[in-house]
């Protein structure tokens, strides 16, 4: 599959889930080519929740492997794309994604719309997002009750996107409510879909992001579960371990010639 820049994609399966090969700059000037001409499209940020669902649930492994660009978001995604023959591969993660993105966004006065999240969460990220970036426009912000949308609202959501004139939509609705709401709507809205997950929490400051020492290490997963140890034990513990379990099997099966 070809991008926007006219560069082929570097596809590597994941314990099954196909992943993007991919170094910040080029990750960012996808997306900014996309935006610049509002083409439909999405970006899934898989991590390891995201891997082990794919292969639990055929509908979010469709929805994956459907995407216009996978990020390897998690560092065991990443080190598994190294070891898949891609030794530079780096993180490239939905918080600093959305960061990066917004940072250039400003320069070029570019419109961004934020979807998710709570009414008050969304309105400290606007401000901390206005005031770290000057000239970046937000066209608008939604916050989706929790519970499924009727038809009628949906599409006033989706005309409201459309009609603000963003190029990019950034989505946070969680693992894997919002890749399967972004597959829905490509070809809905006119923007790219982004999803993610906990940045605008990060961003706003109403979770707290783990240490920079924590994200350099591959670590981030375990300061979440210590944040919220009650919600997140099960993803965090069994879905590392069949992570793991998974990896091992593959990097074998490769050796083996498989």
């Amino acid at each position: 599959m070809s991008t926007a820049s006219g560069n082929e994609r570097r596809l590597r399966r994941v314990l099954g889930a196909p992943i993007d090969a991919i170094d910040w700059e080029d990750a960012l000037a996808r997306i900014r080519l996309w935006a610049q001409s509002r083409e439909s499209r999405y970006v899934c940020i898989c991590n390891v929740h995201s891997v082990v669902t794919a292969g639990q649930d055929a509908e979010f492994a469709r929805v994956i492997a459907g995407a216009d660009m996978a990020t390897p978001d998690g560092a065991p995604v990443a080190w598994m794309l190294r070891k898949l023959g891609f030794g530079g591969q780096q993180r490239i993660n939905g918080p600093d994604l959305m960061w990066k993105y917004c940072a250039q966004a400003a320069q070029r006065q570019e419109s961004i719309f934020l979807y998710g999240s709570s009414e008050e969460t969304l309105g400290i990220l606007q401000k901390r997002l206005l005031t770290a970036f000057q000239g970046l426009r937000i066209a608008g912000a939604i916050s989706p009750p929790f519970r499924a949308l009727s038809t009628e609202e949906d599409a006033a959501d989706v005309a409201r996107i459309n009609a603000s004139g963003a190029g990019t939509l950034w989505v946070s609705l969680g693992c894997p409510k919002q890749e399967k709401w972004m597959a829905a709507h490509r070809g809905r809205i006119n923007a790219v879909m982004i999803g993610v997950g906990a940045a605008f929490d990060y961003h706003a400051g109403t979770i707290e992001r783990a240490p920079l020492w924590m994200q350099q290490r591959g670590l981030e997963w375990l300061h979440r579960l210590a944040s919220e140890p009650g919600r997140l034990w099960k993803r965090y513990l069994v879905t590392n371990t069949l992570f793991v379990l998974g990896a091992i099997r593959q990097l074998l099966l490769q050796r083996a010639g498989h």
